[in-house]
């Protein structure tokens, strides 16, 4: 049976921290769906569509990652692709309790689907899109902390 799991998420934008959980989650299964989440609830910075394209391009070259976008239930999404797996990515205890919970009602959903937790590795802990967000929306440069496939070019106004 093929392995396949979904990393879902906002990528609002795409950090070098999800691009190191990405790399290191694949040796784990045959396909990983990134998913890019749409949030009604969540003004995001970047538009769906330039999420999705920049991890298309930072991942263009690994043939068993698939980008797409999604809205609704994850375990709904798991189900529609066959996903077995969730792929969380923890950097602080607090990620730990809110991601446990989160991944304790997914299972209630949907028993068949588990949550596999990778803990950051240690250069990326402090590191989340709105950190930065912010960097960019105060005219600093953020490009360290993105894959460099990623170019950020400013901050736009909110979309979705």
């Amino acid at each position: 049976m093929e392995r396949i799991a979904v990393f879902p998420g906002s990528f609002d934008p795409v950090t070098r921290g999800h691009e190191d959980i990405i790399l290191r989650a694949l040796p784990l299964f045959d396909k990983v769906y990134i998913a890019i989440g749409s949030n009604t609830e969540k003004k995001s910075c970047f538009s769906l569509e330039q999420r999705a394209d920049w991890v298309r391009v930072v991942f263009k070259d690994m043939p068993s990652i698939h980008v797409i976008t999604y809205s609704g239930l994850t375990v709904d999404l798991c189900a529609k692709l066959g996903a077995q797996f969730i792929i969380r990515g923890l950097r602080t205890s607090a990620d730990f309790e809110f991601e446990r919970s989160i991944g304790q009602i997914n299972r209630k959903l949907d028993p068949g689907i588990e949550t596999v937790f990778l803990l950051t590795s240690p250069e990326f802990t402090s590191l989340n899109s709105s950190i930065v967000r912010d960097i960019l929306r105060h005219g600093g440069d953020a490009s360290q902390f993105v894959p460099r496939e990623v170019n950020l070019g400013g901050l736009p106004e909110a979309k979705e």
